[in-house]
């Protein structure tokens, strides 16, 4: 499934639109390879994918890169065809949670070895590698992650004699409770926010749905899972935001665009629009991970962000892998943090983007990130969506669990294909 809160931050971080970059053919010299790489619109800046290619193709002279850009409108049935044998490019980056979608085809290339020999597998994300692995068989290779931060007015913070942001979720409760006060809202957080549910979800041990022998089942009405919702509860009756709505209707940026809100969970981009909305808020905005249940560790965050994976039908799958590795590795995984502001692959070079503020703070909650159920069918469920009215529900006055049973029972049947 596409990733609508990474689509929405990578259109934002991205400085230069590759809508008028197109394919960048090179000339690869006689009996040369010509390696096809699909990347999604937006995903790189021109600038990033000229620099790889001209380094690429002079340390592999035989070698000619050609990048076709992809749109992510209506990108699932174009790979599959693709994956089908149909203009079969030899690498195609795809949203993390798309994975599971076209391992189903039985058209993925099995890149398990590779991965583990030469990319350091021990090491990566586990919200982009977890995805990226069905049935312990890795087919799609960790690129680049984004994931929700805590946004706070610095201003209101001081007002309210909180010196240091919270790191543990009792702290960010009373901290709330004080910066709900003075007509300000202490958290501006939406009913329907469902992303943030499953962070709070798997912070208790709780899952949305879980894998039982082949079957998946909803999973909403496990004591875990009843005391993530009872936790966003909680932190959702600390400011007005709607009970009935998600963080888009309205847009939560115009929300504390007016400097009433003193926190939102978003990710950092999102700090675009607040400022451009308000300038006056311009210097103002602070980022923090969003608190863990104890300040050993961040809270656990649904990780957004792409894998790149080689078709089985790739005329250059090993040419192809090669180019992986290079896009994986250390170097161009620093290059294209400091390019776009994304969280590398690999925990070990979140030092990269330690200055910046906002993608620090992402790249400690994507230490602790996680990808939804790694169902094929899971894009069915969030087309149809029954958690959010379960979140509605609850927060209505509705009882949890009965609630949670009937939103549990519509995500099995989805899963189940019905």
């Amino acid at each position: 499934m596409k990733n609508r809160m990474l689509v929405g931050a990578i259109a934002l971080i991205s400085t230069v639109a590759l809508g008028g970059c197109g394919m960048m053919p090179g000339s690869g010299g006689p009996g040369g390879k010509k390696v096809t790489v699909w990347l999604m619109k937006d995903s790189v800046t021109s600038d990033f994918l000229d620099r790889f290619k001209e380094s690429y193709e002079d340390e592999h002279s035989s070698v000619e890169l050609e990048f076709k850009i992809q749109s992510w409108s209506g990108i699932g049935p174009k790979v599959l065809e693709a994956l089908g044998g149909k203009d079969t490019p030899d690498v195609i980056e795809v949203g993390n949670t798309q994975v599971a979608q076209y391992a189903e085809s039985g058209n993925l290339r099995d890149l398990t070895l590779e991965s583990m020999r030469d990319l350091g597998s021990e090491d990566w994300l586990p919200g982009l590698a977890e995805p990226g692995s069905i049935g312990g068989v890795q087919y799609g290779i960790p690129w680049y992650a984004a994931n929700r931060v805590v946004i706070y007015n610095k201003d209101l913070f001081e007002e309210a004699g909180i010196k240091s942001p919270p790191k543990t979720r009792e702290q960010w409760i009373a901290d709330s409770e004080k910066l709900n006060r003075n007509g300000n809202q202490g958290m501006y957080l939406p009913g329907q926010n469902w992303y943030v549910l499953a962070g709070f979800i798997w912070d208790e041990g709780g899952e949305l749905a879980g894998d039982k022998g082949g079957d998946w089942q909803g999973e909403l009405g496990t004591p875990a899972a009843l005391k993530g919702m009872d936790f966003y509860s909680e932190l959702q009756a600390l400011g007005n935001g709607p009970k009935d709505a998600d963080e888009e209707k309205p847009p939560q940026s115009d929300v504390f665009a007016k400097g009433d809100v003193a926190q939102i969970i978003s990710t950092p981009s999102t700090a675009t629009l607040i400022e451009k909305a308000n300038p006056e808020l311009k210097g103002k905005l602070g980022y923090f991970p969003i608190p863990g249940k104890s300040a050993k560790a961040p809270g656990s965050v649904f990780t957004g962000g792409s894998d790149l994976i080689i078709p089985q039908k790739a005329d250059q799958r090993s040419a192809g892998f090669e180019v992986i590795k290079a896009l994986a590795g250390a170097k161009w995984q620093e290059e294209l943090a400091k390019a776009m502001s994304y969280v590398p692959n690999k925990t070990s070079l979140a030092h990269v983007i330690e200055g910046e503020e906002s993608t620090a703070a992402m790249a400690a909650g994507a230490a602790r990130g996680h990808a939804t159920p790694n169902s094929p069918q899971w894009a069915a469920v969030e087309a149809a969506n029954p958690i959010k009215p379960y979140m509605t529900a609850v927060l209505q006055g509705g009882d949890p669990a009965t609630e949670a049973k009937t939103a549990s029972e519509r995500i099995t049947a989805l899963l189940a294909g019905s």
